[in-house]
């Protein structure tokens, strides 16, 4: 029996395109908004990768969005591992995160609010975030009729 190694690091640019093809798989199915690959690699330094056998696993992202709120966007595991635990890994390692650059609350808009509140994440009204809503929502094609579930972690 062969065991393998799993390993969080931070992501590097050239792990944009495998983040790219996890995001685009979820995003064509409506469970999370898309992102190009030119964003990605903009944003590279705020993303995490679960990386087994030189193949990226799961990813996920931690965007600071004021000096206190930083947000957890774009956390994917690959289909063929769901329910094996990576999703947690990948929250848990941007949490660690979080605190380690000082900020005092984590967000997250989800359609899966359970994961997030076994996390300890508590579900909150979107307007209560307005850093999210004035620096992004504010830009999304759903503005005005985001189905997404608001839900925060106090460090």
């Amino acid at each position: 029996m062969t065991t393998t190694t799993i390993t969080t690091r931070a992501a590097s640019v050239k792990d944009a395109k495998a983040i790219h093809q996890l995001l685009v798989y979820y995003s064509s199915r409506g469970n999370l908004l898309p992102r190009t690959h030119e964003n990605i690699c903009r944003h590279i330094r705020d993303f995490i990768v679960l990386e087994e056998d030189g193949q990226i696993i799961a990813s996920g992202a931690l965007e600071v969005m004021s000096h206190d709120l930083g947000e957890i966007r774009s956390m994917v595991v690959s289909a063929d591992r769901l329910r094996n635990g990576l999703g947690q890994v990948v929250a848990e390692q941007l949490i660690e995160v979080a605190r380690q650059v000082g900020l005092e609350r984590v967000m997250a808009l989800t359609y899966v609010p359970e994961f997030f509140t076994q996390l300890n994440f508590k579900q909150v009204e979107r307007d209560t975030l307005p850093e999210k809503i004035w620096q992004v929502c504010v830009k999304c094609y759903k503005f005005n009729r985001c189905d997404e579930i608001a839900v925060i972690l106090k460090l």
